[in-house]
């Protein structure tokens, strides 16, 4: 080997040569957005909106996370999940809890009536899932998850 890394591989240079229905990004902001409207309705009927579910849904299987690690997890802006915590914690459905060895870090946690409420949220937002992936077999998901995963760590900011 010389030492020199290996080349990129250089794609289409623009969005027309493309096309919208080719390029990635605009694709992932589609089908998160009609999974989002999909649930939406739903949710709004148990007086939850998209960024609490998305809150609740991280600490039902990672609880007691910072609120920054909480934060890159649901994809969610810092000052909309401040609000997004007094409104879940407002409902008793979350609480905040000063870090043992730093009293500046706040961990969250669900309650257990938030995580009841998790509960009762979760079949919609599977059956959007399985709608979702309809038509996709095993081989086709775990193949777009490595995908994903990859494209994730490519652009990752942060170790989580």
């Amino acid at each position: 080997m010389d030492g020199k890394p290996p080349e990129k591989r250089q794609r289409i240079s623009t969005l027309g040569e493309i096309g919208l229905q080719q390029f990635a990004p605009y694709l992932m902001n589609r089908i998160m957005g009609r999974y989002n409207a999909t649930l939406r309705e739903d949710f709004r009927k148990q007086g939850l909106t998209i960024p609490q579910v998305r809150t609740l849904a991280v600490l039902s299987v990672t609880d007691g996370v910072t609120v920054n690690d909480l934060s890159v997890y649901t994809v969610i802006e810092q000052s909309t999940l401040s609000r997004t915590l007094d409104a879940l914690e407002g409902q008793g459905l979350v609480r905040r809890e000063q870090g043992v060895t730093d009293s500046r870090i706040r961990h969250v946690f669900l309650t257990d009536d938030g995580r009841a409420l998790f509960t009762r949220a979760w079949p919609a937002m599977h059956d959007a899932f399985e709608a979702m992936f309809d038509g996709v077999d095993d081989t086709e998901y775990a193949a777009l998850i490595a995908i994903l995963q990859k494209m994730l760590k490519n652009i990752r900011k942060h170790d989580i």
